[in-house]
């Protein structure tokens, strides 16, 4: 072999170690965005990550059983202390916050998710149902949005919608259509996610009175806000923002696509900011330019309820399309903050610089982590999937918050939460 081909694979040698080291070096700190390998997510090459399959080594039964099995006590276990859904006569349900004793669009719209997603068509119609019936509004300022919470006999607590609500709305319909095709009224599935994407843009911009309704997205600043009305219209919760979804509105709307498409993008770049730079820790409350902001003076400024999801938000979105690495690093840094705590106790409610608030280890958060192994690269992203796999399904007065976290998470770990598009 001559010296020239030699030389030739010394070189290829010495790159590939390169780029090894490079790779395996992205949970460290600090890491650039552009260390992390590119990868297509799911909706470019079809794949959704089975990490149960994947880095525990279950079995598609043992899979199928414990998705199955969730969902069977999540809605159909019995009345005191197991379920969540409740159906009512031929063709209603709601999900109750046992907790608060109320019915809530985010509860209903994530219990909606579910029923898509395991393709229950009976059990998405009758939420469906009970929210046109007693949550949205058919006329005025409000037309098109839902109020945000109910008393489960279907009478409106409080008008004023919680974002969140809508945008998981019309993306289930969205995939509702997808799945199972267009029916007549409110179950012209497309037509009804439309509508709601139009409500969303066509209130008034902004205002500082409660008495006036705005916009669920700011068009200056391109992001959700916390509430569409008063001062709240002022501010935002991370875990509101779901750039995968905006994604796939910019492909589904009838309108208003590049705007959409630039929502996904800037609400990337928020999160970015928004979480610590050391621990990978959100605040529940954020200003528009991602600093924590406490509203009401009770600690929203901290990673509390809310903000547990905001890691399985930025791990969907790598896992459907990849289009930011820093969503490898954020969920690096996450997961190894919660490791540090001690994988089995580490608490639920910090400070943004890890400073623990609550000893309460909640499954909800539990299962976020989780979620956030869709993206992380980390060594100990297994053992976040194995809390998942080894927890028990959620159960007595707080299974509700705990209990639609848990059923997320078990569906997007285990590779079963997936884009439904139109053919």
């Amino acid at each position: 072999m001559s010296n020239k081909y030699i030389y030739l694979l010394i070189i290829i040698a010495f790159t590939l170690f390169l780029r090894e080291d490079l790779f395996s070096s992205a949970s460290d700190y600090p890491v650039s965005s552009s260390s992390v390998k590119k990868a297509k997510g799911a909706f470019y090459t079809g794949r959704y990550h089975n990490l149960f399959k994947e880095l525990l080594k279950k079995s598609d039964s043992e899979i199928s059983d414990k998705v199955n099995d969730a969902f069977r006590q999540l809605f159909y276990g019995n009345d005191e202390d197991q379920r969540i859904y409740y159906p009512i006569g031929n063709d209603l349900a709601y999900v109750k916050d046992i907790n608060n004793n109320d019915v809530r669009t985010e509860g209903m719209s994530y219990g909606m998710m579910i029923a898509v997603q395991l393709d229950k068509k009976e059990e998405f119609d009758r939420l469906w149902k009970w929210v046109n019936l007693h949550m949205r509004h058919k006329s005025g300022q409000r037309k098109d949005y839902f109020a945000w919470h109910c008393k489960s006999s279907g009478e409106i607590i409080d008008s004023c919608s919680a974002s969140d609500g809508e945008e998981w709305f019309a993306t289930a319909l969205f995939f509702a259509s997808a799945r199972w095709g267009e029916g007549e009224g409110i179950y012209g599935y497309n037509a009804e996610a439309q509508k709601i994407l139009d409500a969303m843009l066509s209130k008034v911009e902004s205002s500082d009175s409660k008495d006036v309704v705005t916009n669920i997205f700011n068009k200056k600043e391109k992001k959700i806000v916390f509430v569409p009305s008063g001062e709240a219209d002022d501010f935002t919760d991370p875990s509101y923002h779901l750039p995968h979804f905006y994604e796939l509105w910019s492909m589904r709307a009838d309108k208003e696509n590049k705007f959409w498409k630039d929502v996904a993008d800037t609400s990337r770049n928020f999160l970015a900011r928004a979480v610590n730079p050391i621990t990978g820790l959100a605040p529940d409350y954020a200003r528009f330019d991602g600093t924590a902001f406490d509203f009401w003076g009770s600690g929203y400024n901290n990673f509390r309820f809310d903000a547990w999801r905001v890691a399985m938000n930025i791990a969907v979105d790598y896992s459907w399309f990849a289009e930011d690495e820093r969503e490898v690093i954020q969920s690096n840094r996450l997961l190894d903050f919660f490791y540090s705590k001690g994988i089995n106790n580490y608490g639920n409610v910090f400070t943004l610089d890890g400073k623990k608030s609550s000893v309460e280890h909640s499954i909800g958060l539990v299962s976020a982590n989780a979620v956030a192994a869709l993206a992380s690269t980390g060594e100990n992203r297994g053992e976040f999937v194995e809390q998942l796999w080894n927890a028990k399904i959620p159960t007595g007065h707080y299974r509700y918050y705990d209990g639609v976290l848990y059923m997320l998470g078990l569906l997007e770990v285990s590779g079963n939460f997936r884009i439904y598009n139109r053919q």
